[in-house]
């Protein structure tokens, strides 16, 4: 099999940019002949397992090798990149060693690059924003697609109202973040928030779900101080870095999910979240004010704002059938808006601009 375009992941942890990887390849590989280079993936097994005649896993010397010819057809190899040091691989494959190949960019960050980044993007042949504001830092734009979730993946159970029982924990309902714990991503005042709200609504345990790297466990250990103060140790609960098969079970479990970080190029989370049927609130940055509807899937709250927090959080928890309503409704967004198949159809689009375009860079 020779594939159309090559995917590259080349970093070895497990990160956004790869769980965008990730819900791709399999619907990728249902549309194109793929090539996967990089950090396995589940999604790279699935792909693997489901579209094999599609989907061929390469190591980055095989894929070098392979792009010093054109495809059969006469068309020139796509290698869709999403870091800086696969740019560099790009740019040199393509204008140093004269391979015939494409570079497609997927540039997500809501600020002005520094200036070495900035000539990497100038230097590729299209450039994909996640959302329109990531579109205004990039001027050599082609086209805003915004990231889906998998509704294969991400389901609601049967019945939101009894979900938390399957948890283990106590309580009756179930409050969820989901993403790395640091002071971008605001778990603190997340943390804060709960510690206000709480005491008040005895039906309800919180959850914290992912890692905390080294450089963070002091960060992390200050909010377990703070936890273990207040007496609520039984009920904000750090699940860790759980494996990512275990992810959706947490979503289906939880009724309400909280993404309140400082700063967040896209975000994802909330996504998953609504696809699993879960009311959604979230601060204002990333793509979550394209995402969430106020009053409708979700609240929105200004970032770095603990009492706005636990604001919102007591008039969701107080009215758990109005909850449950607006996850319900996420779901529907998700589904017309922001599903996987969406987002592998725009980035499709950009691919046959990219064969049109052969010969004019």
């Amino acid at each position: 099999m020779d594939p159309e375009v090559i995917v590259t992941n080349l970093h070895q942890r497990y990160t956004g940019v790869s769980g965008t990887i990730n819900a791709l390849l399999p619907v990728q590989s249902r549309m194109l002949r793929i090539g996967f280079v990089g950090t396995d993936l589940p999604g790279a097994r699935l792909a693997e397992s489901t579209n094999s005649e599609n989907f061929v896993r390469l190591s980055l010397w095989q894929a070098i090798k392979l792009s010093r010819k054109k495809l059969a057809d006469g068309r020139y190899r796509i290698w869709h990149v999403r870091r800086d040091p696969e740019m560099i691989i790009g740019v040199f494959l393509r204008d140093v060693l004269q391979f015939p190949i494409r570079l497609a960019f997927t540039s997500a960050a809501k600020h002005r690059h520094s200036w070495f980044p900035r000539w990497l993007i100038s230097r590729m042949d299209a450039v994909i924003a996640t959302t329109p504001e990531a579109a205004a830092f990039v001027p050599n734009t082609t086209k805003v697609v915004f990231h889906g979730a998998s509704l294969d993946r991400f389901a609601p159970p049967e019945d939101k109202r009894s979900a938390w029982q399957q948890s283990g924990l106590p309580g009756k309902y179930g409050i969820g973040t989901f993403g790395r714990i640091r002071p971008s991503k605001g778990t603190d005042i997340y943390v804060d928030a709960l510690i206000q709200v709480l005491p008040d609504f005895p039906d309800y345990t919180a959850i914290i779900c992912g890692l905390a790297q080294s450089s963070e466990q002091a960060f992390k250990q200050a909010m377990v101080d703070k936890i273990s103060a207040n007496n609520l140790s039984g009920r904000i609960i750090f699940l860790g870095d759980l494996p990512l098969e275990d992810i959706p079970r947490w979503y289906r479990n939880v009724t309400l999910m909280v993404a309140c970080p400082r700063y967040e190029p896209f975000g994802i989370t909330p996504l998953e979240a609504m696809a699993s049927g879960c009311a959604v609130i979230a601060s204002r940055t990333g793509a979550f004010e394209h995402i969430v509807e106020p009053e409708q899937t979700g609240l929105l709250i200004p970032t770095d704002d603990v009492e706005a927090l636990a604001s919102a959080l007591r008039a969701l928890m107080s009215d758990p059938d109005r909850t449950i309503t607006m996850g319900e409704r996420g779901r529907e967004r998700v589904s017309a808006n922001f599903s996987i198949e969406q987002e592998a159809a725009g980035i499709k689009d950009v691919y046959t601009l990219l064969d049109e375009s052969v010969g004019k860079r």
